[in-house]
Parts: C-alpha cells; sequence; structure tokens
C-alpha cells in the first residue's frame, strides 16, 4: 500500500515538472485538422501546376505567374485555416488541462519553433525568386522537421520524431525532385493525421 502510495507521489511530482517546464496541452486533433487540410491543399497545388499529367511519372511543373500567386494563394490558406483549428483544439485542452494558453512555456515553444520556420520561409522564396521550384517542397518538409526537433524540449517528446520524419521525407524529396509534392503531401498531410490520431489516444481520451 505505501509502495502503491509512493509510486503515485512520484508520478503527481512528474506531471507538475512537465507542466512547469513544457508545454503539454498541445492537441492531437490539431494535428488531424492541420492534416486533413494540408491534403486538401496539396490537392489543390497539385492540379494547379501538374494538370493532366500522370501521378507516378516523373513531371515538371507548370509554374507561370499566374500559377505562382494560385499558389502562395494556397499556401497562405492552408497555413491560415491550420493554425485556426490548432488554436481551437489546443485551447480547449489547455482549458480542460488548466494550463494558460500563453505561458512562458508556449513562448518558448513558439520561439523555438519559429526560428527555422522564418529562415526555411526566406531560403524559399530566394528559391522561388531564383527559379529553383522543384526543391522548394522538400525544403519546406526539412526546415518544418528542424523546427519541431528545435521545439520539442518544449513540449510533448514526439514532436521529436515527428521533426526527424520530417527532414527525412524532405531529403528524399531533394533527390526524387519531381515527388516533392507528393512527399509534402505525406508529411504534412498524413503524418499530421496519424500523429494526432496517436497523440489523442494517449493524451486525450
Amino acid at each position: 500500500m505505501e509502495k502503491q502510495k509512493y509510486i503515485e507521489d512520484l508520478q503527481d511530482i512528474k506531471t507538475i515538472m512537465d507542466r512547469s517546464s513544457r508545454f503539454i496541452s498541445l492537441s492531437g486533433m490539431s494535428g488531424v485538422v492541420a492534416g486533413i487540410v494540408a491534403l486538401l491543399g496539396a490537392y489543390l497545388a497539385y492540379e494547379t501546376v501538374y494538370t493532366g499529367q500522370n501521378y507516378l511519372s516523373y513531371r515538371r511543373a507548370d509554374m507561370t505567374s499566374e500559377n505562382v500567386l494560385l499558389l502562395m494563394g494556397i499556401a497562405c490558406g492552408v497555413l491560415i485555416l491550420s493554425l485556426a483549428g490548432g488554436l481551437y483544439f489546443t485551447q480547449i485542452k489547455a482549458k480542460k488541462s488548466n494550463q494558460k494558453l500563453w505561458d512562458n512555456q508556449s513562448k518558448r515553444l513558439i520561439i523555438n519553433l519559429l526560428i527555422p520556420l522564418a529562415v526555411g520561409g526566406l531560403v524559399c522564396l530566394i528559391l522561388l525568386s531564383k527559379g529553383f521550384v522543384g526543391i522548394i517542397a522538400p525544403f519546406t518538409l526539412i526546415f518544418y522537421g528542424l523546427g519541431l526537433v528545435n521545439a520539442s524540449k518544449y513540449t510533448l517528446s514526439e514532436i521529436r520524431s515527428l521533426g526527424l520524419i520530417e527532414i527525412a521525407l524532405g531529403l528524399i524529396g531533394c533527390q526524387f525532385v519531381g515527388f516533392g509534392l507528393i512527399l509534402w503531401a505525406l508529411g504534412f498531410g498524413v503524418l499530421h493525421i496519424i500523429y494526432g490520431i496517436v497523440m489523442y489516444k494517449k493524451y486525450e481520451s
């Protein structure tokens, strides 16, 4: 009996330490929503630049100025919807966990996530201006993965594994440039959905 109480006390101490050092209110549903939105965005992007081409063959992107503007609009839409869904479900989980949505832990998380993302965004804009369109999708995976790894020490440990997989997919995409968008859909879409479901079952169900 005393041993059981001792174990429970240790678990309580661990929980308190986690809450004081890490932001643990990330919702699995946020990942699911982000994944679904990303898949929709990938489909729209594919139809924009690869119209009439075989899905499984090596493809050449049709990057007219009009298509570039459409892609930027799709990217902004995906980002806004993903952030909105993420904030909504994370706020709900934070309330259930009695944790503030915006505290020192979440600030550190956001800052460490945004540094690689901001650098990656600038790199992708430079690549776009130079005409290196084919490696933009893989580079977004790489820098996003770096952001997740960098931020993982301030949130759930599973984020690190997700980040490493995103980096690996990005590197594969750099080697097989014609399949970059499909790998992007796999990384931002399918992986987010799988991650979200796993996290929801593990921490929220």
